[in-house]
């Protein structure tokens, strides 16, 4: 049997070993760390909501209301008024006629994807996708076919099998957006379903955040996958789809079917974003994003998400110390999250940030070295 110490030495040996590190504080755009005041530049907490008091407040009265857990599955007891109420209002946010709750983002992909797929089927997967998608096409009893462009995934939909695409709708190491239309188009054509995960569009992509699917007016065509636990601030994740789509997950996702419901604090927090999620608040974080952007000299854009490479993981890890050393935190992104040779710093704007913090924080990590490239 394989030493794990010896598995331990070879990651610190390639730079890949990885440390918890301690927030002190509640989530912000400062926060304790370790002992020390810094800015958080590397949260996905893009609407500044985790902390807010209203949050904190409306996740206590549900709690004082509803309990601290809703202690069993939602096919036994677990299912609440609470639930109902989210996945109703989850449902009219994103323009379907149902949501289904899951217990996390990780959860809903698998689940979700591995229920969708079957034995003698397809997946076609884009290359970037989240580490739950690959998973979830992992469960799935299907093949899985990976496309990095628009052509080879028309190439993989030749194949005569039942498909299910599915994409990230914003690659959250890289902040760019997925071509939906096309992927779309190219999917009516060949008969394929659609799943997108929007865990790092909800909140910040279109006026209201309602998310790309939603902006392209496509939330009849695809099945969106969403997170409670970024731009909501609060925890959990749902699938917006249609009402078929929504009683085939509740009787055949086994993430959903054998997991316990989520706590009525971390539902009633999410119900209170979502009555705070408007214009005004997502666009102070369009408005930020591109104060950050332009600081950093990237292209000009309302995506919060800005890449930072630096190539090896030790020269990221020397980076992300460095602006450490000066009161910013920007995480060191390494394989096997993102691709040899591109391990980077990860820079997020937030709603909470001051334009000022945003250009100062830029300075500092310009310093050392670590520019959007």
């Amino acid at each position: 049997m394989r030493s794990l110490r010896l598995a331990l030495d070879e990651l610190r040996d390639a730079g890949l070993y990885r440390e918890l590190r301690t927030v002190e504080s509640a989530q912000g755009p400062r926060v304790r760390l370790d002992g020390r005041d810094v800015l958080l530049l590397c949260s996905n907490d893009y609407l500044g909501l985790a902390g807010d008091p209203r949050l904190r407040a409306a996740a206590a009265e549900a709690a004082e209301r509803w309990g601290a857990g809703a202690s069993a599955s939602r096919l036994i007891s677990g299912t609440m008024t609470p639930h109902l109420e989210l996945e109703r209002r989850l449902a009219e946010v994103k323009g379907t006629e149902a949501a289904v709750l899951f217990g996390s983002g990780y959860l809903a992909n698998t689940g979700v994807i591995s229920a969708l797929a079957g034995p003698g089927e397809i997946v076609v997967s884009h290359a970037r996708n989240h580490a739950s998608i690959i998973d979830g096409c992992r469960l799935a009893r299907a093949e899985t076919k990976v496309y990095a462009d628009l052509d080879e995934l028309a190439h993989a939909l030749e194949d005569r099998r039942p498909a299910t695409v599915v994409t990230d709708a914003v690659f959250s190491m890289d902040g760019d957006v997925a071509p939906l239309t096309e992927i779309v188009e190219l999917a009516r054509r060949h008969g394929a379903r659609v799943v997108v995960d929007e865990a790092h569009a909800t909140g910040v992509i279109g006026p209201e955040g309602r998310g790309l699917v939603h902006a392209l007016g496509l939330q009849r065509e695809v099945i969106a996958i969403g997170t409670l636990g970024k731009a909501l601030g609060s925890y959990g994740a749902f699938a917006a789809c249609d009402g078929d789509t929504a009683d085939f997950l509740v009787n055949r996702a086994r993430t959903f079917i054998y997991s316990t419901a989520l706590p009525p604090p971390s539902v009633g927090a999410a119900l209170k974003a979502l009555e705070l999620m408007d214009r005004e608040l997502v666009g102070r974080l369009h408005a930020n994003a591109r104060v950050l952007r332009e600081a950093l000299g990237a292209e000009a854009s309302d995506m919060p998400i800005v890449p930072l490479l630096a190539g090896d993981p030790e020269m990221a890890l020397a980076r992300c110390a460095e602006a450490l050393d000066r009161g910013v935190f920007v995480q060191a992104i390494r394989p096997p999250t993102v691709a040899p040779g591109t391990s980077r710093l990860r820079a997020v704007a937030t709603a909470a940030h001051t334009e000022t913090e945003l250009r100062e924080a830029a300075r500092s990590i310009s310093t050392c070295g670590a520019v959007h490239g």
